[in-house]
């Protein structure tokens, strides 16, 4: 927990210089990343807060992440703490799961995935 209480505090909130983090935390917020993905691309970083790779992940994607809240919403799944949603985005977006995991959705479908270190060699900003 550690490294989620660092970037999002305490109250799960994404610290102010982060990154414009949305907590993905009920089942229902699945089917407004489907609506909102028609408008704007959505973006799932899914998190395992045990693991050091996914840490390691984490850390270069937002080093690295340099879009706004304009471009694309980005939601953080801890998947420890809410394993039936990360098991619900796998079988709503059909990708088998991945921990870390980062899913693109356009359109209501998934345009991209990638797990582990491939997350950092996509270029989020191609699907803006």
């Amino acid at each position: 927990m550690g490294l989620f209480k660092s970037i999002f505090g305490s109250n799960e909130q994404p610290a102010a210089n982060v990154l414009p983090w949305i907590s993905l935390n009920e089942i229902h917020q699945l089917d407004a990343i489907i609506e909102a993905s028609k408008v704007k691309p959505q973006f799932i970083f899914k998190h395992s807060t045990r693991c050091g790779i996914s840490k390691m992940v984490l850390n270069q994607f937002v080093k690295a992440y340099s879009l706004n809240e304009q471009n694309a919403d980005l939601y953080y799944l801890d998947l420890l703490n809410y394993r039936e949603i990360s098991n619900e985005v796998g079988y709503k977006f059909q990708v088998m799961h991945q921990s870390p995991q980062l899913l693109i959705i356009k359109n209501g479908r998934v345009v991209a995935h990638a797990s582990h270190g491939d997350i950092n060699d996509v270029e989020v900003s191609r699907f803006i």
